[in-house]
C-alpha cells in the first residue's frame, strides 16, 4: 500500500509503503506514474514536493502534486 510519494526536483518520483520501504513498481519520472499512482493511492497518502534541494519535503495536496 502506498503511504508516501515525493516529487523530487529532477523530476524523479520516489514511493514509500506504511513499513517505509520503497515500492519500485511506482517510481520513476513524473510524467510516467503520475496517473499510476493517483490511481492506486488511498486517501491517506501523503503527497509532497522536494523541489530546489530543500532541506525539508513540502507537503501538499493530491491536487496539488
Amino acid at each position: 500500500m502506498i503511504k508516501s510519494v515525493v516529487r523530487c526536483p529532477n523530476n524523479m518520483v520516489v514511493v514509500f509503503d506504511e513499513d517505509d520501504e520503497q515500492v519500485p513498481e511506482y517510481q520513476g519520472k513524473y510524467q510516467a506514474v503520475k496517473e499510476l499512482i493517483l490511481r492506486d493511492a488511498p486517501p491517506n497518502t501523503l503527497f509532497g514536493l522536494w523541489f530546489d534541494y530543500e532541506t525539508d519535503v513540502r507537503t501538499v495536496s493530491r491536487e496539488e502534486w
